[in-house]
């Protein structure tokens, strides 16, 4: 599955840079009054997140990208993960989904029943059938609510940050026309990051994330929004989890299946890619493909060529230590570090902080 799609199938984010889920963010306006709910503790909906079951739903959400990120960042895994404008998600809470992808005037539709999958692509006319085999489905976790709930994000980032962070309640906003408590994350004085906070608007109700906002230091505006506009609990029919391709589609049909060589190349990504400390000063390195910074000849009516090179000392500030050298890129909540041998260091994290994760063996 590549980036993009990840990204909002998951949680209709993934990451920013890739760094662990830190940079997970949404913060649309908050229609009318705050309103009023009973009290809770700051724990007690941490828990109740965590354990939330919101069951069917459909819901429409926006996505707004001003990280500031230069074209070059698609080098770096995680990096392309944003470039959707909305996505509507359907799922019936017992393993079938439906997410709906808008970008510009593409769309892209990705169906599960449960045990088939659709991915259809508008620009192309194209679409993928892949069947899943029950003894793949249970050995690995392809719940369609996994694909589709917004609320994995946020149990992953908690999971990533709770303890590293002071956690409170500020009060509670209407998000997509839903009263929601508004959880709190803000950086322990021992972490070294750029951001200031994590905010979750959380369903009173269901306890599903409606919305994820992080602020940056220096900002009073969101650098990303991802979030419900408008949200339904509800059955949703049976028939939006069934797919037929458009009249002249390209088609291509697999079967998933976990072999030998999967489990071999899932093992050595594992090893290309790791996290350097923990909680908000986390930092993904790892290294790019060979060939991904060298010069590509474009295919006829796709325009001019591309020099990755070009591109890195256009938008990249040129710097070296110990570590050796190579380019660094800064967005609103963080940076990365493309070294020269195709070393990469990203998080949302001063630019020493990256640095540091170079030079560790």
């Amino acid at each position: 599955m590549d980036p993009k799609k990840k990204a909002i199938t998951a949680a209709v984010v993934g990451t920013a840079l890739g760094v662990g889920g830190l940079v997970v963010v949404a913060m649309p306006a908050s229609a009318g009054d705050a309103p009023k709910l009973p009290s809770i503790s700051a724990e007690d909906l941490v828990q109740s997140v965590m354990t939330a079951n919101p069951g069917p739903f459909d819901g429409t959400v926006s996505v707004s990208n001003d990280l500031g990120l230069p074209a070059v960042g698609s080098a770096i895994p995680g990096a392309g993960a944003l470039n959707v404008d909305s996505a509507h998600v359907y799922t019936d809470g017992a393993g079938k989904a439906k997410v709906s992808l808008t970008n510009g005037a593409s769309q892209e539709t990705i169906v599960r029943d449960g045990t088939t999958v659709w991915d259809y692509k508008s620009a192309t006319n194209s679409a993928t059938k892949t069947t899943i085999p029950a003894d793949v489905a249970t050995k690995h976790d392809l719940s369609a609510d996994q694909m589709a709930d917004p609320a994995t994000a946020t149990k992953e980032l908690l999971a990533k940050v709770r303890e590293s962070s002071t956690v409170s309640v500020d009060g509670t906003a209407n998000v997509a026309d839903r009263p929601a408590y508004e959880l709190v994350l803000t950086p322990k004085p021992t972490e070294r990051t750029l951001l200031r906070e994590i905010r979750v608007a959380v369903d009173s109700q269901t306890r599903m994330p409606l919305r994820l906002s992080v602020l940056s230091n220096g900002t009073t505006s969101p650098a990303l929004q991802v979030a419900f506009s408008d949200i339904r609990f509800a059955q949703q029919p049976a028939d939006l989890f069934s797919f037929t391709p458009p009249q002249g589609a390209k088609v291509t049909e697999k079967t998933a299946k976990v072999d030998d060589q999967a489990k071999a190349m899932a093992n050595e990504a594992k090893q290309d890619t790791k996290l350097v400390g923990d909680g908000w000063d986390t930092v993904i390195t790892g290294k790019v493909p060979a060939d991904a910074l060298a010069p590509k000849k474009a295919n006829a009516g796709e325009g001019r060529n591309v020099d990755p090179q070009q591109l890195l000392s256009r938008f990249g500030k040129r710097v070296s230590g110990t570590w050796g050298s190579g380019y660094l890129f800064t967005t609103k909540v963080g940076g990365a570090v493309l070294t020269d041998d195709g070393r990469f260091a990203a998080g949302a994290v001063p630019e020493q902080v990256l640095y540091e994760a170079l030079g560790q063996k």
